[in-house]
């Protein structure tokens, strides 16, 4: 059996879908347009430099809505991810994970974003394993700013990983293969980890890092 992994912002998705939620939180005026939007500019380009305090992020990025309805939320989710997200799906994005949904791989979709926002996104792929960074709770379910765990975000991901395969008593010297696609140096422990890397729709740092180790590199958007 092979395993397939695949991060999403960038990789499957030519955008940002934290970032973007964010947009639209601003949208709905649940946030001061101004402020909202200059700190979530500032913590996307700390992720893009390889900065970013996730913990911080997460707190600010929630702070607007944790305290709303659930109701309230799967609305304003459901019309983000038909809105926003399904326009930015690509079918050459599409068409990979069909290939290896096709071949019989192991699929799971590993990203920093967290779980409520890439719930929905997965199932868009249908991509039915999701790993994510995932959003503490209260006993009545309500979101409190903070991270459950180990967030899946740079070595991290290696973390959470090893702890899903583990879960189901596996673990990747399992499997034949192990290919993961990422856009991003923020995941170079994975990639490193992994017996199949392959630099998708990279940025100039990891492009380079790519052609110096002679990894596949694969750009899904041009």
């Amino acid at each position: 059996m092979r395993l397939t992994l695949f991060d999403l912002d960038g990789t499957l998705l030519p955008q940002d879908s934290d970032h973007a939620f964010g947009e639209w939180i601003v949208g709905l005026d649940w946030a001061d347009r101004d402020a909202f939007r200059s700190s979530n500019d500032k913590f996307y380009a700390d992720y893009l430099a390889g900065q970013l305090d996730i913990d911080a992020y997460v707190d600010f990025a929630t702070a607007p809505w944790r305290n709303r309805s659930v109701a309230e939320l799967q609305t304003t989710l459901h019309g983000f991810v038909e809105q926003v997200v399904r326009p930015m799906l690509r079918p050459a994005a599409l068409s990979l994970v069909r290939e290896h949904q096709q071949a019989g791989d192991l699929i799971v979709l590993v990203t920093a974003t967290n779980d409520f926002i890439t719930r929905p996104i997965a199932a868009l792929f249908g991509i039915d394993h999701l790993i994510a960074t995932e959003l503490a709770l209260d006993g009545s379910g309500r979101v409190l700013g903070t991270i459950a765990g180990v967030p899946a975000f740079r070595k991290g991901k290696i973390t959470r990983v090893d702890q899903w395969l583990a879960a189901r008593g596996q673990s990747l010297a399992d499997f034949e293969a192990c290919t993961f696609y990422s856009d991003s140096t923020n995941d170079l422990p994975l990639l490193e980890r992994v017996s199949h890397p392959v630099a998708t729709n990279p940025g100039p740092a990891l492009l380079r890092i790519a052609q110096e180790r002679g990894w596949p590199v694969l750009n899904l958007f041009t």
